[in-house]
C-alpha cells in the first residue's frame, strides 16, 4: 500500500490545500492530512476545529484521513509507517525552503518528499493572507471551502462582540 502525509497548520484550510490533497489523494492508496500542533503559537482555529474544517473539506476523498501531530514530522512518519511526504509548492520562495527540509528529512529518517506545485488558480493562497482578508470583512468566500468561510464569518462576528469564547 502507498501512503504519504500531507501536513500542515491548515489555520485556515484554503482551497488551494484542497488542491494539494486531491492531487496527492489520486496518486496514493492513502493519504493523511496531518494537523501540526505547536503549543507555542496561538491560532486562530483550535486543533480540533482545523481537523473538523478539513474532514469537511476532503469528505469526498475516501483514502484521505485526518489526524495531528506533535514534535518532528518524520518521528510521526515512522511511527505511523508513511515513507513520503506530499508538500506543496507556491512560488521559488517555498522551494528553498521546502528543499532544506526534504533533504533533512531523508537524511534523519530516509523519508522522501514529493513537492507538488499549486495551480494557478490557487498559487497565490496562503492561510495568513486569508486570515488578514477576512479580519479585516474582505470576502475569501471564493479563497477556502463553504465550511471555512462559514468559520470565518462566525469568528469575526464573535470578534466584533468581544466575544473570545
Amino acid at each position: 500500500m502507498r501512503r504519504a502525509v500531507c501536513p500542515g497548520s491548515f489555520d485556515p484550510v484554503t482551497n488551494g490545500h484542497v488542491d494539494v490533497i486531491n492531487r496527492a489523494a489520486s496518486l496514493y492508496d492513502e493519504l493523511v492530512v496531518a494537523v501540526l500542533v505547536n503549543p507555542g503559537k496561538a491560532g486562530l482555529f483550535s486543533v480540533e476545529e482545523r481537523m473538523e474544517l478539513l474532514r469537511d473539506a476532503v469528505a469526498h476523498l475516501p483514502n484521505v484521513t485526518v489526524d495531528s501531530f506533535q514534535g518532528l514530522l518524520v518521528d510521526y512518519c515512522r511511527a505511523h509507517d508513511i515513507p513520503v511526504i506530499v508538500k506543496g509548492l507556491r512560488a521559488v520562495s517555498d522551494f528553498e525552503y521546502e528543499l532544506q527540509m526534504a533533504q533533512m528529512n531523508r537524511e534523519l529518517a530516509g523519508i522522501e518528499t514529493l513537492f507538488v506545485p499549486t495551480a494557478p488558480q490557487v498559487g497565490h493562497l496562503s492561510s495568513s493572507l486569508v486570515k488578514q482578508i477576512a479580519t479585516f470583512g474582505g470576502d475569501v468566500s471564493s479563497l477556502v471551502p463553504k465550511a471555512v468561510h462559514a468559520r470565518l464569518l462566525a469568528h469575526r462576528e464573535q470578534t466584533a462582540r468581544g466575544d473570545t469564547a
